[in-house]
């Protein structure tokens, strides 16, 4: 039947726009004239495969009303119009074929429709499809009930979707099967949230279980290194000295493995590769934007020709986040402009400003039209856990991250904020060049120099060394006493706290675990010891690797030593800290405690 015929056998309609089902008059092959239900909008407006208005979208005349009433051909024009993907297939013919599929079912699937009609639904099944779901809904045709299930089916070009299918079998008034009617439901994107869900559970689960793992065996390890370090000491034969060398070399093995647990859990140390800034917001610019949302326009305003810079591109990436996102919030609800630059930096030996070797640096650069930044917390925008976002809008961990990692890659953060005039983050990273010569500089003994003390034994300064690992305490007591300090220790945070107020409410630094048992760990223990003593020097340490404030502290007076550290690395921190402590002093600079409380950390993830 063509266009023009079921125009012509249409019956009139009101011209209302809404969708119509009649029967059109069509010559059968016997020529005898038979209803068939057609389905369509009226006049200009209506659909068809061929483009007619308001015709037969099934034409092959397998779809007729016996055994249904007037409301037979309203269920077939609901269908129809309907965006849900819909078909039915005739079981009184060979194969259970396609009779019907409508508009949502072809767009859904790619195909048209007389690539469809006439055909069994198992062309839509694929090298994935589960052939335990196929017998499902084959028994379930075979046996004439319905079922409902999800299944994974191929479009046209290839790609898959999972489908939730609904197939019931369609009788007329005297009990015969006419059809089965399949309603179809893509849930692609219902399905990879799910498993996106499940696996994000899974690993974090996994990480957990791995980085505490990692945790206890960095303590083992960091007594097994310490006990061989004393027995180093001794006059030992050439096959003690062998025997001690591979015992040493397994010990670092065994660092290098935590590493790499600590890697999984997304708990690692920075990996730098040679990186253009440029080709890095080229790559993530939508992302970028997109994290920024529609309120809020990024411009990009990159040097050209730019030298590579050495530095870990996803530490590099979490640290632009956290930035862009600091300049998003601070532009507030109505949005405005943010601006990232990049350029060629070169310092010289009389740039002291900047503490950095002279040489050639890339600037990232990050500014927003906000509010700024008074000097009271400009000053403090970089401590850990300060933050002056609302509770549960903020950790405060955002930029003392920043400043830890671009310290860590031998570069220096900088922020510049006046109140009214925004605000400017800017990251220097050494290029490729200055970053190697930076590198072997540090390889050379002549750099080994202190500004203070050279020599790292004490002068009787008393140091509280908290730990909860009674070998690793003993350890360290025994390193620290040898040194020539005075050593108070404790193994809980509330043993710690009983421990300062015996001395005298007063000790020169604090040498502390993270994580510890009970409701005080470390970091929850040195905001406590610095409210009551303003500037103590604090020297954290962890088994997992230290990622909270990695190599470079994030506020004044606090460092982290990962474990397990070698005797000489314990009395090079704990010296350095003494020695900086005592320049700020004599500066006149004090160091305040926290004024917000931290949430307390997970040890699994932060000790």
């Amino acid at each position: 039947m063509d266009d023009e015929t079921a125009k012509d056998n249409r019956p009139p309609h009101s011209g209302d726009g809404e969708p119509y089902a009649e029967s059109v008059d069509r010559t059968s092959g016997k020529g005898q004239s038979e209803g068939v239900p057609a389905a369509g909008l009226p006049d200009e407006s209506s659909y068809s495969p061929t483009g007619g208005p308001g015709v037969l979208h099934w034409q092959e005349g397998t779809i007729t009303r016996p055994g249904l009433d007037d409301r037979g051909g309203v269920f077939f024009a609901a269908i129809e119009m309907t965006r849900m993907p819909m078909i039915l297939t005739d079981p009184n013919r060979p194969d259970n074929p396609i009779a019907f599929a409508n508009r949502a079912f072809l767009d859904l699937t790619g195909y048209a429709e007389d690539e469809v009609v006439g055909r069994n639904c198992r062309f839509l099944q694929g090298a994935q499809t589960n052939p335990d779901t196929v017998s499902e809904l084959r028994d379930a045709v075979l046996a004439k009930r319905a079922i409902s299930t999800e299944i994974l089916n191929y479009k046209r070009d290839g790609t898959p979707f999972w489908n939730a299918v609904f197939v019931g079998p369609v009788f007329d008034r005297g009990g015969k099967l006419l059809y089965f009617f399949a309603s179809q439901l893509d849930v692609t994107r219902r399905r990879s949230s799910e498993q996106a869900f499940r696996q994000a559970q899974k690993m974090e689960a996994i990480g957990q279980l791995t980085a505490g793992l990692a945790h206890d065996f960095n303590n083992l390890l960091q007594v097994v290194e310490g006990n061989l370090e004393i027995v180093a000491d001794d006059p030992l034969t050439d096959r003690q000295r062998r025997a001690l060398d591979t015992a040493m070399r397994s010990v670092e093995r065994g660092s290098r493995l935590t590493r790499q647990l600590l890697a999984f859990a997304r708990r690692t140390r920075l990996e730098p590769k040679p990186i253009n800034l440029n080709a890095l917001f080229i790559e993530f610019g939508d992302m970028l934007s997109s994290t920024l949302g529609s309120s809020v326009e990024l411009v990009l305003n990159l040097k050209q020709r730019l030298p590579a810079c050495l530095v870990d591109p996803t530490h590099l990436e979490m640290a632009l986040l956290n930035v862009l996102i600091n300049a998003r919030d601070a532009l507030g609800p109505k949005g405005g402009v943010v601006t990232a630059s990049t350029e060629l930096v070169r310092l010289d030996a009389d740039t002291e400003a900047h503490e950095l070797p002279p040489g050639e640096y890339i600037a990232l650069s990050v500014r927003d039209e906000g509010p700024g930044m008074p000097p009271r917390v400009l000053e403090r925008a970089t401590e850990p856990f300060f933050t002056t976002k609302e509770v549960g809008k903020g950790t405060g961990l955002g930029l003392a991250m920043v400043q830890g990692f671009v310290q860590q890659s031998r570069g220096r953060l900088e922020l510049d904020s006046t109140p009214g005039r925004g605000t400017t983050v800017r990251m220097l990273f050494p290029t490729t060049a200055q970053a190697e010569a930076l590198a072997a500089e540090s390889r050379s003994p002549a750099s080994t120099g202190r500004a203070l003390q050279d020599d790292p034994r004490g002068m009787a300064e008393t140091i509280l060394v908290v730990e909860d690992s009674d070998d690793v305490l003993d350890l360290a007591r025994n390193h620290l006493s040898n040194l020539g300090y005075t050593v108070l220790t404790a193994r809980s945070g509330e043993e710690a706290l009983a421990a300062y107020e015996a001395a005298g409410g007063h000790v020169d630094i604090l040498f502390t675990d993270i994580a510890m048992p009970g409701g005080i760990n470390g970091l929850v223990l040195a905001q406590r010891l610095r409210e009551r003593q303003p500037g103590l020097p604090v020297l954290l340490t962890t088994g997992y690797n230290d990622e909270l404030v990695t190599d470079g502290p994030g506020a004044p007076g606090m460092d982290v030593l990962g474990k397990p550290y070698r005797r000489s690395e314990l009395a090079d921190r704990v010296r350095a800290a003494l020695n900086q402590a005592a320049a700020r002093h004599a500066r006149g600079e004090t160091v305040e405690a926290p004024r917000r409380q931290p949430r307390q950390p997970n040890p699994a993830a932060e000790g």
